[in-house]
């Protein structure tokens, strides 16, 4: 799905302009972007938290040459999906460990 398909749909069920609906949806991420380069943590209950974390310096090596070089401290954003959108993607791909009968016993 893709920002346009979101739009769409939006647009659809509100009755009004695709291209009203493309904006808002840019507003809405844009705002999120801006909380998190601001304040380093967005939450949106039932959905999720998306949030800034350092990762901290590291050695690593040049896959082609061999060569140990320094990887710098850099930012990164995380997503911890809420409890409802985890429970809605576990249920809707078959994840058996969401099963509520119990396992077959093998009979002697």
């Amino acid at each position: 799905m893709t920002k346009n398909d979101i739009a769409l749909m939006i647009a659809k069920e509100m009755d009004i302009q695709q291209t009203e609906a493309k904006r808002v949806v840019q507003q809405v991420l844009d705002g999120i972007i801006e909380v998190l380069a601001s304040e380093g943590r967005f939450e949106l209950r039932n959905f999720g938290v998306f949030e800034v974390k350092i990762r901290k310096p590291r050695k690593a090596r040049n896959p082609r040459t061999g060569v140990e070089v320094m990887v710098p401290e850099r930012k990164t954003i995380t997503f911890k999906p809420g409890l409802i959108m985890q429970q809605k993607v576990e249920d809707d791909t078959g994840n058996p460990f969401l099963e509520t009968e119990p396992l077959p016993t093998l009979q002697s």
